[in-house]
């Protein structure tokens, strides 16, 4: 009879068999790596040569007739860029190799890391959407019938605006 604890929970039974030894394990095969490390490489390739072109998002995305959202979610490989922009793309951020270039074309396989409403700034967001959510939704229904929204083809600009109070209504530090 084997017990294990595991944090803080002692699990008892005569069913588990304890590890064999290393010497009985049986080789290791490679391991491929996951689309997840993929996707992490390649975002962090494709930031890194933004950073070292100097452009913001803001002007890449003019460059390429984009939003700025649009423009920065090509760079974290949540949406696919168009055989029409690569050129464009290619001259204002001259880091992006051949390879990721490609690689940016392909459908994107879009994810969620839920430990980014962590994040002060992306909760507010969440925050809102949850707060305004059920109002929202009736102003979809009335304007356009029941139905869902297209989070694909949708079209977002972040910026500032000044608010009722005559205040900057920007990120606070």
């Amino acid at each position: 009879k084997l017990e294990h604890s595991v944090v803080g929970l002692r699990v008892s039974s005569s069913r588990l068999q304890s590890q064999p030894k290393m010497a009985e394990m049986p080789a290791a095969k490679p391991q491929r790596t996951s689309l997840a490390d993929e996707k992490c490489s390649l975002v962090a390739r494709l930031l890194a040569a933004k950073e070292a072109s100097g452009k913001t998002f803001d002007q890449i995305a003019e460059a390429l007739g984009l939003t700025n959202t649009n423009a920065a979610n090509l760079f974290y490989n949540q949406a696919q860029l168009k055989s029409d922009k690569v050129a464009k793309l290619s001259q204002i951020v001259p880091g992006i190799s051949k390879e990721d270039l490609a690689a940016m074309q392909n459908c994107p396989m879009r994810s969620f890391d839920p430990a980014i409403l962590q994040d002060p700034g992306v909760y507010r967001f969440y925050e809102a959407v949850t707060h305004y959510g059920e109002a929202m939704r009736a102003i979809m229904n009335e304007q356009c019938g029941d139905g869902i929204m297209s989070a694909i083809d949708f079209y977002m600009d972040v910026g500032t605006t000044t608010g009722k109070r005559a205040r900057s209504e920007s990120w606070s530090p």
